[in-house]
């Protein structure tokens, strides 16, 4: 083989020899980098478990008591949180002491007062798992399953603005009825085997009642927040008309964002990114209902918006609501203050 062919070959084995090294650093530097990433992944997984354990460890308090001194401005409990199953197992299995007619609102629910004094909202199952619901984005009853995957959710994101909620099943009859208040107790009636309930709120229809399975009825439980941190309700800035025909100022004027960043609270603070976090939020859980929101009372402005009333979401898995969005692509900012 002459020299100049020897030279084109070894240049050649050469070329392929620095390929393969290259290839291989990469593959073991995206191997090392996805292993950090699972490692990454399993530990944020692990931080999210809650175990239902009944017990406090170290502590005379009441779950109560501790979950009302985890609320402070910016958030409804802490990252760290041992003591989150010990309350989520209180909220449960404590006992029923009362029930009334839910706060005020459209939909059905019951105020509910645990062992202990403590206040829940229960919203009740109106739809099997799998039901899809069509037509408006926000059609349809409260699902409740809904608000639990929603505290779930905003736990992942580590905003830490939603209440508390679980799952619960209660029996009507020997649960509820018992406390009930002449007000929810007037409601009640019974549907074939079922005892059911109609409640009062602005849809709730004697018609159109929730019913449980016999006597037993599966719900959601929110815990109620402190008395001593008051709530004030705004009307939110991109709500929807509710009017066929009629649309809001934000679906027609693509500078609407500009005249929002003129106006209290959205003109200073961080309230205009939080409405921009949760409309985040609400397109993840298919909420198109936020239609009001709820900060501290006498906060001006420097209040998170607590991400209460999320049942109106996952109502159809088929459906992207994009303009859900049109916080986020009408101001073109975001606070990043989701995990890592």
């Amino acid at each position: 083989m002459k020299l100049k062919q020897r030279v084109v070959l070894l240049a050649i084995l050469l070329v392929i020899f620095i390929f393969t090294k290259v290839f291989l650093i990469d593959n073991l530097d995206t191997s090392a980098a996805n292993r950090e990433d699972q490692r990454a992944f399993h530990r944020m997984m692990a931080g999210l478990h809650v175990e239902l354990d009944p017990r406090l460890e170290h502590t005379l308090q009441s779950p109560w008591e501790i979950a009302a001194q985890w609320v402070v401005p910016r958030e409804v409990y802490p990252e760290e949180t041992p003591e989150l199953g010990a309350v989520m197992h209180a909220m449960t299995t404590k006992r029923i002491i009362k029930a009334d007619v839910g706060y005020k609102g459209t939909q059905l629910k019951a105020l509910l007062i645990l062992e202990g004094g403590q206040k829940v909202v229960f919203k009740p199952k109106r739809y099997a798992r799998d039901y899809v619901v069509e037509g408006e984005p926000y059609a349809g009853y409260d699902r409740h399953n809904a608000e639990v995957a929603a505290f779930h959710l905003d736990r992942i994101l580590g905003f830490r603005r939603a209440p508390l909620v679980v799952g619960r099943f209660v029996n009507l009859r020997t649960e509820i009825k018992p406390v009930a208040t002449e007000q929810l107790l007037g409601t009640f009636l019974t549907v074939g085997n079922n005892t059911c309930f109609y409640g009062k709120c602005y849809y709730c229809r004697e018609t159109e009642p929730a019913c449980a399975d016999g006597d037993i009825m599966e719900g959601s439980v929110t815990l109620w927040l402190p008395d001593v941190w008051p709530l004030q309700k705004h009307r939110h800035p991109w709500g929807r008309t509710y009017r066929e025909g009629k649309l809001a100022r934000w679906e027609y004027d693509e500078s609407y964002c500009d005249a929002v960043k003129k106006t209290s609270p959205y003109d200073s603070g961080p309230r205009l990114l939080d409405i921009i976090d949760t409309a985040i939020f609400d397109y993840l859980i298919g909420n198109a209902d936020r239609h009001h929101y709820e900060s501290f009372q006498d906060d001006e402005g420097a209040s998170m918006l607590i991400l209460l009333d999320n049942a109106k979401s996952f109502g159809n898995p088929a459906l992207d609501e994009r303009s859900i969005l049109a916080p986020l692509y009408q101001c073109c900012i975001w606070q990043l203050c989701c995990k890592s």
